[in-house]
């Protein structure tokens, strides 16, 4: 599949997917209970992924800051996502959670969101690393 021939600067992707881990790990972190019932997930694990989310940001906004994206930083970013893109999809496929409809929703809403995001950040070029 060929990547768009407008880019988003690689550190404007990075913050960009960085945001959108902070707020996304957040409001799972904050409210898994309620969430978990709306969405038949258990809130163990929307609260576990809050709080990975937010170890997540952490890493993609520092990377966003350097000077330079190291090319492993980028590697491990696009592997990431796509591994958090195929899980989402896959737990209620293979039955490890059974979502309702708005779960379903939400699940395959932000796999679909996070897959465009290591799509566009794999066909970033990182600048060249410094000594």
């Amino acid at each position: 599949m060929r990547h768009p021939t407008f880019r988003l600067p690689l550190h404007t992707l990075l913050g960009l997917d960085a945001l959108s881990c902070a707020v996304m790990g957040a409001a799972l972190l904050a409210a898994p209970v309620p969430l978990g019932r709306w969405m038949a997930l258990p809130p163990t694990l929307l609260g576990g992924a809050g709080l990975a989310l937010l170890l997540i940001a952490a890493f993609m906004a520092w990377l966003a800051c350097r000077p330079a994206v190291p090319r492993w930083g980028l590697g491990l970013v696009v592997a990431g996502n796509a591994l958090w893109a195929m899980g989402s999809v896959l737990l209620p496929m293979l039955g490890l959670v059974s979502p309702s409809l708005p779960g379903w929703l939400f699940l395959l809403g932000q796999a679909g969101a996070v897959a465009l995001l290591a799509w566009l950040e794999a066909g970033a070029r990182p600048a060249p690393a410094m000594a």
